[in-house]
């Protein structure tokens, strides 16, 4: 028994923001130095109403219509966030109700960047099991709510958005092999520092990071990773048609198809467009690389995430 994708589906909010519209608003930034240094030239933010389950409601109707399933047919809902709609109930079942499913298991995961990895490796072991059929997971953010819009360093980087697939029991060979990490040693370079007690936020409730510092830990992990996986499948990092990051910078995209002795021609950039949207990424630029018809059926493709805690991880598949 194995699990395969059967369909992909993604969501931005809101019109593209350029590096020139963040200017407009008052960052004290330039198109130039964010270009050079992240490769992000656009990203989506979400109104203040507009929540995580909002738009993974968007970008799970569209992965379902690709499947060609409805919601009423999936026995399992895993939703990756950072930014729940609330502390409880979970994305999960906000985003169950509004799809109209019921019954199905439902709950979020947490492991920042790499919760989408996370969630569809949680997800492939479910069917494997035998225990469920059919998947919905799910990689929904709104970071611009977590945000110091005073902090250039941090603010300029990332944007909304969310990505979906649907993973079905097939006797077909779709995810090959997984591979999940952390190590919790490392949490102060990538947090939001806050909490709820008492009807108040207490500690920081933006996100702070340690830029050098995540970017030394993201390309060694990464490309350790992905060798994992390779190894665990039986084949070489040659073998890989094609290379998914965590879409969060292109230095860490380049740095780390160089690790792996990948060309950039075999790596899927798409965070020009919608720069670092946690979770939502992977699933993102997978959903837009199946669409515009670079991924073939038969191909192999691995996924990768790195995210706070620290957490990383990846999922090595045959569409």
């Amino acid at each position: 028994m194995f699990s395969r994708i059967t369909g992909t589906g993604s969501f931005l909010p809101g019109p593209p923001v350029s590096n020139d519209d963040l200017v407009r608003r008052g960052i004290e930034t330039n198109d130039d130095w964010i270009t050079s240094r992240t490769g992000i030239r656009y990203r989506h933010l979400a109104d203040n109403g507009e929540t995580s389950s909002d738009l993974g409601l968007e970008a799970s109707r569209r992965a379902l219509t690709a499947a060609g399933l409805e919601a009423s047919d999936l026995d399992l809902i895993i939703v990756a966030t950072s930014t729940p709609d609330f502390i409880f109930p979970s994305t999960a079942c906000l985003l169950q109700g509004k799809l109209g499913n019921h019954g199905a298991t439902t709950f979020d995961v947490q492991a920042v960047c790499s919760g989408f990895v996370y969630a569809l490796t949680i997800a492939d072991k479910f069917i494997r099991s035998g225990s469920h059929q059919r998947a919905l997971v799910v990689g929904a953010e709104v970071f611009s709510h977590i945000l110091d819009w005073s902090d250039r360093a941090t603010c300029v980087l990332f944007g909304d958005g969310a990505g979906a697939v649907v993973l079905e029991a097939s006797d077909r060979t779709g995810i090959l092999a997984t591979a999940l990490h952390a190590d919790g040693a490392h949490h102060g370079i990538l947090s939001v520092p806050g909490s709820v007690s008492g009807g108040r936020v207490t500690g920081d409730p933006f996100l702070r990071m340690d830029g050098q510092a995540v970017f030394k830990f993201a390309v060694r992990v990464l490309a350790e990773v992905g060798e994992e996986c390779c190894q665990a499948a039986g084949i070489a990092s040659s073998g890989v048609d094609w290379l998914i990051p965590h879409q969060a910078n292109i230095r860490i995209l380049e740095a780390t198809a160089r690790r792996m002795k990948m060309p950039m021609d075999k790596v899927i950039v798409t965070v020009d467009r919608h720069g670092n949207t946690s979770a939502a990424s992977v699933p993102l630029a997978l959903d837009v690389a199946i669409r515009d018809r670079r991924i073939e059926a038969g191909q192999k493709i691995m996924l990768e995430g790195v995210g706070g805690g620290f957490t990383w991880g990846a999922v090595l598949l045959e569409l």
